[in-house]
């Protein structure tokens, strides 16, 4: 596809570009999932902002199985309770 896609389709993209969260935690229906599935077939910048974000999920879905230190996980309770009564 040409490089100047985002300025051919600018809508299309911003419509897939906005729906990237919910087609990677698979919550379209089945047709919207083949509608974005094609464009980013079809558009390597949008394809390419795609794999960012699904490799990048990958990484915190990753880091999360480490286990936090019970101290770092008593400071985060505390800030937010303090977060919460101010």
């Amino acid at each position: 596809m040409e490089s100047n896609h985002l300025e051919e389709a600018p809508g299309e993209c911003q419509e897939v570009l906005a729906r990237l969260y919910t087609f990677l935690d698979g919550e379209l229906t089945e047709e919207r999932r083949i509608k974005i599935r094609r464009h980013l077939d079809e558009c390597s910048p949008c394809l390419e902002a795609y794999e960012f974000e699904a490799e990048l999920r990958q990484m915190v879905a990753n880091r999360l199985r480490d286990r936090v230190p019970d101290v770092l996980r008593l400071k985060i309770s505390a800030l937010i309770k303090m977060e919460r009564t101010s």
